[in-house]
């Protein structure tokens, strides 16, 4: 071997060392984004079978995010103090649990149960993934690595009810699709204990560790909240769950009652949303290595998906293209996400990585725990067309706090990320 061939040599080693991490950490975040899912998908069989009222399923809901925004703030510090690794075979295990109450639920507390377990587990998953992709993949290829994670995110949710509902229309029992989710959740567990060295974040190192680096300064555990883009982030999450919320749990029934649509039709608006989010995501994995202003693309693709949602909401358009604009608007929130993924990166400082996106992404939670009651509330009510232009509206809101961010930054970050 030439000399010339060894840095092409060590450059294929880590390429495949990358992909090998991105993927497994692509899988496991697809993983809780499914379980997000683990109750919405049958909540007409929940209404059927238990006489629960829309009010009721959004509590379910906010039980599964309460839990998980309480725990992810604390997972955070417990990721920087144990590592990542083993936090997310916890994590995963609580899927498994989920699913087993989820099957032999008899009523609402079952439920809850079910619930509480899935919230439990999902905690701990954007302190774990982040943690090993910053700590293992390599610059070069990290924005790559935050659209992977954020499409296997979008795949998970597009994936859920197609499974849940699939497998209880093909057993002619919804109890035995909770019986495949923890299968699933145990066939993903094997698969990464087998691939567990890919996905070791002891292995890794921060970019400040590196030799020649600045030394990071030695500072309170708690510091990183003292800074003001940390809470913007954390609003900017809150805003855009908002919408999320409205759409994951309420979009069916939504366009149902707003155009008059079977709920055969609708049933699958959520997977197309998702699909057409994951497109986005590839897109803008791309836009964001090529763009210095995420707060620019934040803007633009949150812009379109808060104007298709709008449209939906005005009940002008005919109803199979109202479905179709719904699912569209998965493509402009898809688009922001390595874009906002970037940014929350941008705020956090070198070695708290775990603690501020284990703060920030509980934002994520608290806006799902804070709409989920509040839209179902507005189906309760007979209010169909506030469900989507409720969602247009944090997505306007979501924009205002990432662009807040910019300014919010101290003027030497702003300059190292120019």
């Amino acid at each position: 071997m030439t000399s010339a061939s060894l840095p092409l040599a060590a450059e294929t080693t880590q390429a495949r060392r990358d992909i090998a991490t991105i993927s497994l950490i692509g899988l496991a975040h697809g993983c809780s984004h499914f379980f997000h899912m683990l109750l919405p998908p049958l909540f007409p069989v929940f209404i059927r079978e238990f006489g629960l009222s829309y009010a009721e399923l959004g509590l379910l809901v906010s039980t599964f995010f309460i839990i998980s925004g309480l725990g992810q703030a604390m997972a955070g510090f417990l990721v920087d103090r144990t590592g990542a690794r083993p936090v997310l075979f916890a994590a995963l295990s609580c899927f498994v649990l989920a699913s087993l109450a989820a099957g032999l639920a008899t009523g609402f507390g079952g439920l809850l149960v079910a619930a509480a377990l899935a919230g439990l587990g999902n905690a701990p998953f954007h302190p774990v993934d982040f943690t090993i992709l910053n700590k293992r993949v390599s610059p070069a290829r990290l924005g790559h690595a935050f659209s992977v994670h954020g499409i296997t995110g979008n795949l998970g949710w597009a994936l859920a009810p197609v499974f849940l509902i699939g497998l209880a229309q093909l057993s002619g029992n919804w109890r035995y699709a909770y019986l495949g989710t923890a299968l699933a959740a145990l066939a993903v567990i094997a698969l990464l204990w087998f691939k567990r060295a890919a996905i070791d974040d002891t292995q890794g190192s921060w970019s400040h560790d590196k030799a020649g680096a600045t030394p990071v300064k030695d500072e309170h555990p708690m510091a990183f909240l003292r800074l003001p883009s940390v809470w913007l982030c954390f609003s900017f999450f809150f805003f855009g769950t908002t919408a999320l919320t409205a759409i994951q749990s309420f979009a069916s029934p939504a366009l149902s009652q707003l155009y008059g649509l079977a709920s055969e039709a609708t049933a699958f608006v959520v997977t197309g949303y998702m699909l057409c989010g994951a497109v986005g995501m590839v897109i803008g994995g791309f836009w964001v290595a090529r763009s210095a202003s995420l707060e620019r693309n934040i803007a633009i693709a949150l812009a379109l998906g808060a104007a298709l949602l709008a449209l939906a909401a005005s009940g002008w358009v005919p109803p199979m293209l109202a479905a179709t604009v719904v699912a569209l608007a998965g493509f402009g929130t898809g688009l922001a996400g390595p874009s906002r993924d970037m940014l929350i990166k941008r705020a956090a400082p070198p070695g708290a990585t775990g603690r501020v996106y284990g703060t920030v992404y509980s934002g994520l939670d608290l806006g799902f725990a804070l709409a989920a009651p509040i839209f179902g509330a507005m189906m309760d009510k007979g209010h169909p067309g506030a469900v989507f232009m409720g969602a247009a509206l944090a997505l306007l809101l979501a924009i205002a706090a990432a662009n807040l961010v910019q300014l919010a930054r101290p003027k030497k970050a702003l300059q190292s990320a120019a």
